[in-house]
């Protein structure tokens, strides 16, 4: 993916936008070197985010009442009691 420092993209931006239509790819806009905004196509593919489902397995334990932890504060706060 091409960079492109700010000033340039501010002064070329229309023919940057072609460019990225006529070749699906995208660029970075970087601001001192450092890139900080990513430009693509809205029919480009989304990247799927990485799911890390069980990853503190084993590392944490979840007690088996955790359901009826603090039931009887919080009906008390619904009856006004609290």
């Amino acid at each position: 993916m091409r960079t492109v420092n700010i000033h340039d993209a501010k002064t070329h931006l229309s023919r940057l936008i072609e460019e990225t239509l006529e070749h699906g790819e995208g660029f970075v806009i970087a601001k001192a070197g450092r890139p900080v905004v990513r430009v693509i196509p809205v029919t480009a593919p989304e990247t799927p985010q990485i799911r890390r489902l069980g990853f503190l397995a084993g590392h944490i334990e979840v007690p088996d009442d955790f359901d009826a932890i603090g039931q009887s504060d919080i009906a008390d706060l619904f009856a006004g009691e609290a």
